[in-house]
């Protein structure tokens, strides 16, 4: 009976945090630049139009260079990746994106060192990266972190 009426405090308490989250200031950001991004007509074009070099692109892969469109194919493929990532909205939305999994892998971190300092929290950023984490290499290799799990 006790560990389910901790568990529910745990969960409750998990609520709260998720909650505290969505009304953070880089969940609120993340939230107007995806509705930026969704709602700009030249965005939108630019992104269909990737979209759809992308399948002519598929398509020239199964047959590598030899097939009879493949530098133009990959050309294209490439200026509209880059029109794509130049764009003023998508690189707003990816930066509130970073933000806000910079902001999930800090609160992920403080639960781990919580718990225990042995913990590790793959969070992809070095910045968060602790003193215990398998940075050398990642666990199995023997690196510096002396697991060899």
């Amino acid at each position: 009976m006790l560990a389910t009426m901790e568990t529910l405090a745990l969960l409750d308490m998990s609520d709260d945090l998720a909650s505290m989250v969505l009304v953070s200031a880089e969940a609120d950001r993340y939230r107007e630049c995806a509705h930026q991004m969704e709602t700009s007509l030249p965005t939108q074009q630019r992104i269909k139009r990737l979209a759809k070099i992308k399948e002519q692109y598929d398509e020239v892969q199964r047959f590598g260079r030899y097939h009879p469109d493949y530098k133009e194919v990959n050309r294209l493929a490439r200026q509209y990746k880059r029109d794509v990532d130049m764009d003023e909205h998508v690189a707003a939305f990816r930066q509130a994106e970073m933000d806000l999994q910079s902001l999930l892998d800090e609160i992920s971190l403080i639960l781990a060192d919580a718990v225990s300092e042995n913990i590790k929290v793959p969070t992809g950023n070095p910045f968060f990266e602790t003193k215990s984490s398998c940075s050398t290499g990642g666990c199995g290799s023997g690196g510096g972190c002396g697991c060899s799990a």
